[in-house]
């Protein structure tokens, strides 16, 4: 989808975009494709791609749960990448608090010049692996929604994200098509990890046949001291 198509498809749900929001999308699509010749952040390029594959389905789910969203929610983006879904969702919620974390530095380096860039407020990043976040006393148990993007399968996932979910907070897993049978071999890893899962949202990105599914879990319960395991353990053993 071209960028008036991104809008148009946007309003459809309700998403009204300013001119100042569609120069951030301009500006972050001009960045990513600029540092890609560095840093290999996607091998999405083609600006229709990058609008529907990177920018719309990043921001599923906050057109699929509004209501998760609303107030002054905090969320944790892990292994965001090149920033996402957390950024697109942030340049359609600016008063969410994002904080990203991601194990390498020079995709930590192109987010910070592009959140400059951006002009956003209320973005932190951090530079670590995602089990030594979940043990760090600041960010354990400390968000409202944490997000997953193409990361790990879902039990690993799972181990990786709801450390950081506050009680009664929310884990978004952005998966692709068929995540149903994924999520049954995550069941035992959910529930030993604090989490219940509360909604399965398959869908397909408007303009194309790329399937997608978003997973809400539900963090029912405070997670027990030994998860996550340290680093490298949860994608050798998953729960």
């Amino acid at each position: 989808m071209n960028p008036e198509i991104f809008t148009k498809n946007l309003a459809q749900n309700g998403i009204e975009l300013t001119e100042k929001q569609k120069q951030q999308f301009a500006t972050y699509y001009e960045e990513l494709i600029a540092t890609n010749e560095k840093v290999n952040l996607t091998r999405i390029t083609d600006k229709e791609e990058v609008y529907s594959k990177h920018f719309y389905d990043s921001v599923t789910p906050l057109i699929e749960f509004k209501e998760l969203f609303e107030g002054n929610k905090t969320l944790c983006d892990v292994g965001a990448g090149a920033g996402f879904p957390s950024l697109p969702i942030k340049i359609l919620q600016p008063d969410l608090k994002v904080t990203i974390i991601d194990s390498l530095g020079k995709r930590l380096n192109f987010l910070k010049a592009l959140i400059e860039k951006l002009g956003l407020e209320n973005v932190t990043l951090v530079h670590s692996r995602a089990e030594d976040a979940g043990k760090n006393p600041a960010l354990r148990e400390k968000f409202d929604l944490v997000t997953g993007r193409a990361v790990a399968r879902m039990s690993v996932l799972s181990e990786y994200c709801l450390p950081l979910v506050k009680k009664d907070g929310y884990l978004i897993a952005l998966k692709g098509p068929k995540a149903q049978e994924e999520l049954n071999d995550a069941k035992k890893a959910i529930k030993i990890l604090g989490g219940e899962v509360q909604e399965v949202k398959e869908l397909v990105l408007p303009n194309s046949t790329d399937e997608r599914t978003l997973i809400v879990i539900k963090k029912v319960a405070i997670t027990p001291k030994k998860y996550p395991r340290q680093a490298g353990t949860p994608a050798r053993k998953p729960l």
